[in-house]
């Protein structure tokens, strides 16, 4: 079975070097694309203070935050969730950053989230299908129809929601290829006698959003079978 989790996480600031850290995580469980009902919300104590910069982003203060607990009580519980899934975060490399530096500091250290899980970075993947527009989260909820009207501030279990909707709708060519949900269909019959082609067939070129959903599926395909699948092998060089 094919499980997604779609995550995001709020901070006290931008730079995980400085020692900014997590103060809110939310995460949606999808299982074959579809939202199992599934879900992880906690708000961090960061046991630091937020920068003015943060809380206009997503108001979320020192007293709100001070009566919450810390990562490591909560930690466990989201390795579980996130252990053997594929996570789809939106500019990955800034939250796999800080929940990196969270695991970390626990004692023992828990390693790296990719010790954990494969991820999946949707900004990569629309950039590659939208070059040269904007690619944050509102303005790909405006480019696909999705409604944000909730979202006046940033928040992580509102703001993985969205990208739960934008991941299905950017990845939408995979249920194609979703050979597991769907009966082989019999090739249809060709009458004895047909007149034979006269004009060269017209090919269509998948686009660099389409080959980039077909290369997510053939990974995932490989996790499943723990080995190169049919596909992949047939394609390399003999």
């Amino acid at each position: 079975m094919s499980r997604i989790v779609v995550l995001d996480t709020e901070t006290t600031g931008l730079e995980v070097a400085q020692g900014h850290r997590i103060i809110e995580i939310g995460c949606i469980e999808l299982c074959e694309r579809r939202r199992s009902g599934r879900t992880f919300h906690r708000y961090l104590n960061p046991e630091r203070r937020v920068d003015a910069g943060a809380l206009a982003v997503h108001g979320l203060d020192d007293a709100f935050l001070a009566d919450k607990p810390r990562f490591a009580e909560v930690a466990d519980e989201l390795l579980e969730l996130i252990r053997g899934a594929e996570l789809v975060i939106h500019n990955a490399a800034f939250d796999v950053g800080f929940l990196d530096a969270e695991l970390a500091r626990l004692n023992p250290p828990r390693g790296r989230v990719s010790e954990f899980a494969s991820v999946l970075d949707t900004l990569a993947l629309a950039r590659q299908r939208y070059p040269g527009q904007r690619n944050s989260l509102d303005a790909l909820c405006k480019r696909l129809g999705i409604d944000n009207s909730a979202r006046e501030l940033h928040g992580a279990l509102l703001d993985a929601e969205l990208l739960a909707e934008v991941f299905i709708s950017l990845t939408a060519g995979q249920t194609a290829l979703d050979l597991d949900l769907e009966e082989a269909r019999p090739a249809a019959a060709v009458p004895v006698g047909a007149s034979p082609l006269t004009r060269r067939p017209r090919v269509l070129r998948a686009d660099a959003a389409e080959q980039a959903a077909h290369a997510a599926r053939l990974d995932a395909l490989d996790r499943q079978c723990k080995a190169r699948s049919v596909w992949r092998r047939q394609s390399e060089p003999g």
